[in-house]
């Protein structure tokens, strides 16, 4: 299933600062993996690149605002 941005937005708003950090790590390491893929000619979506990287901004997003609130 496919979650709409609004839904990921409200998925990372309700986390801490550290759950934050695993998933930018995770997101990151997926990135990572997707460019030796497409490197390899292995993957198949190609807007799977671009949906992973407005992922990181994302929770990067929320790690910083959580920085200006305090």
């Amino acid at each position: 299933m496919v979650k709409t941005k609004s839904e990921l937005n409200e998925n990372l708003k309700g986390l801490d600062k550290d759950e934050l950090k695993a998933k930018l790590t995770e997101a990151e390491e997926s990135l990572r993996v997707l460019h030796f893929k497409v490197e390899g000619s292995k993957s198949k979506n190609v807007k799977e690149a671009k949906n992973i990287k407005r992922q990181i901004a994302r929770i990067m997003t929320e790690i910083n605002a959580g920085k200006k609130s305090k």
